[in-house]
């Protein structure tokens, strides 16, 4: 009886079977080594690791140990420890910039995010024309001392385009720059005025990212313009949210050149903000250890804040998902 022919047979006989040798190319090497990239890596990284070790690495340990030290730039630095610490927690100068900050802070924070979601949820709801997109962005890409110039001529006491308007109409005529009650405002708004537009693009697109079967399913259910923003936008727009405002709030924090070009941190200290407060004592009075220590302080001020803010806001989860 002949034997059966299967599948499995001939697979089995097969695998027995010794395979052919390989014949060798010349030329080719028989076996290919596993190409690495890591170096090629590196090299392509290292200007920017350059740059973070010089203009960030570097002056963060040199503040840290001029936080230890009294130094003045022109003399060498004698070691002190703790000593700046306590003098910045026991400076009533150092606390009022600080209240000062905190209210424009505050402020500028709040407006700005609401102003930049009403104009994005209006973009997105009512039209998307890259002209408009364009000239909100305009304001964004004007350096901050041109603002501060700009805003600094319209607003003069005397001089100023918009008190001589107000003039002519019989209003009072106002010191928006001068006046310790209106100073702060005023800067506030110059800002917002500069960076709404650009706050207003990030909502926009991350709007765009929504899919639009959501908002007509919710539409078809009977959802107006109000629900559908705070039902469906708002907390699919978390991720976004939680950007815009942890860099605003930091962006906030480092407000110095709009108030250096109008008010130099008057009148009366109203305007002296923390990052004014450490430019005069580290280069009008020569005081970079206790400069540096308010600088150090800062950084952990603002480490603490945008944690807290990342957790509260849930940063890393997103509705979408």
């Amino acid at each position: 009886m002949a034997p059966t022919l299967t599948i499995e047979g001939l697979m089995t006989t097969t695998s027995n079977q010794a395979a052919p040798p390989v014949r060798s190319v010349p030329g080719v090497p028989a076996r290919r080594r596993k190409r690495d990239d890591r170096l090629v890596g590196w090299l392509f990284i290292s200007p920017v690791l350059v740059g973070f070790a010089v203009f960030y690495l570097l002056p963060t340990v040199l503040g840290l140990y001029w936080s230890l030290t009294d130094y003045s730039l022109i003399g060498t630095p004698e070691w002190v420890g703790l000593k700046n610490y306590g003098d910045v927690l026991h400076d009533s100068e150092f606390w009022n910039s600080m209240r000062v900050t905190l209210y424009y802070v505050v402020s500028n924070v709040v407006v700005q995010t609401g102003l930049a979601l009403l104009l994005a949820t209006l973009m997105h709801r009512l039209t998307r024309s890259v002209v408009l997109r364009t000239t909100l962005l305009l304001p964004w890409l004007v350096p901050n001392v041109t603002v501060g110039l700009v805003w600094l001529w319209l607003l003069d006491t005397n001089l100023g385009f918009v008190n001589r308007v107000m003039d002519s109409m019989g209003l009072p005529v106002l010191g928006f720059f001068t006046n310790p009650h209106l100073a702060l405002p005023t800067i506030s708004v110059v800002n917002v005025w500069a960076y709404t537009g650009y706050t207003a693009l990030l909502f926009y697109a991350g709007m765009l990212q929504i899919p639009g079967e959501i908002y007509e399913s919710a539409s078809l259910d009977g959802a107006g313009e109000w629900r559908l923003f705070r039902r469906i936008t708002l907390p699919l727009l978390r991720p976004i949210l939680a950007l815009v405002l942890v860099v605003s709030l930091i962006g906030s924090f480092q407000i110095f050149d709009t108030v250096a070009i109008t008010t130099k941190g008057g009148p009366v200290n109203a305007t002296r903000v923390i990052y004014f407060y450490i430019y005069q004592q580290a280069f009008n009075f020569f005081n970079m250890g206790y400069a540096a220590t308010m600088a150090i302080l800062l950084v952990l001020v603002l480490s603490v804040l945008t944690a807290v803010q990342l957790r509260l806001l849930r940063a890393s989860q997103s509705e979408l998902n």
